[in-house]
């Protein structure tokens, strides 16, 4: 039986499915049997699929999902505890404040829904970053996320100047509109039941990411968690 068109099996196995989700798609709608969860409960003929993490609507990329409560317990706690690396793509047509570094801060609710980076950390969203040059006014930027806040990185790339291009929510109007919001779950790096397990997915839509200068840029990222990150500062991290 083909996937759905909404998802691409990029893994399976006994404990949990490693999907490709595609942008512009839901992953759970605010009716019952709406989005993507409630479409690969009614595709697998069961209730026992259990988000691990969650991917914004507009949002490609890989989506790791539990198929039994043991795995989800282990795969949710090791997400909790920054044992699972996470690393996303995405790009700005506006120019950062900084081409790489640190982004840290309390996430707080602004007007209309919208999030903003406060200069408070109690409870900080923490995201690390490189980016890189495509062509003249496109930047690259491979993020590492060490926390799962609501909106992190859209925040993030914001806050230093350059919101992801595309974003309905946080990138001011631009014409002509693009043809998808520019930020994809990229690479993921875990461990379950004793076994490793590293996945990267390069972006399979999107004009900006088939540019000639980011598949260019992407060959050299194909395995993100070899590069240079500094080290958190101690109070960053977990005890």
């Amino acid at each position: 039986m083909p996937d759905p068109s909404s998802f691409t099996r990029v893994l399976e196995t006994e404990e949990f499915l490693l999907l490709d989700k595609k942008a512009g798609i839901t992953f759970q709608g605010q009716q019952a049997g709406e989005g993507l969860l409630s479409e690969l409960r009614a595709y697998y003929d069961t209730p026992s699929i259990y988000p691990t993490h969650r991917l914004d609507k507009m949002t490609s990329g890989l989506l790791l999902l539990a198929k039994t409560r043991e795995a989800n317990r282990a795969l949710s706690l090791a997400f909790q505890q920054r044992r699972i690396e996470k690393y996303y793509l995405a790009i700005s047509d506006l120019k950062p404040k900084r081409k790489q570094g640190l982004i840290s801060g309390d996430m707080l609710r602004a007007r209309r829904g919208d999030w903003q980076l406060s200069r408070e950390s109690h409870r900080p969203a923490i995201t690390q970053f490189f980016s890189y040059s495509i062509s003249p006014g496109k930047r690259l930027f491979l993020l590492k996320p060490h926390t799962g806040k609501t909106h992190q990185l859209r925040v993030a790339l914001k806050s230093i100047g350059a919101p992801v291009l595309g974003d309905p929510r946080y990138h001011p109007s631009s014409l002509p509109q693009p043809d998808r919001g520019y930020l994809h779950s990229y690479a993921l790096r875990f461990e379950l039941s004793g076994k490793h397990y590293s996945q990267v997915l390069p972006p399979a839509s999107g004009e900006s990411f088939n540019e000639v200068g980011c598949q260019r840029l992407l060959g050299d990222l194909v395995e993100p968690w070899n590069l240079p990150w500094p080290v958190l500062p101690a109070k960053l991290r977990l005890n």
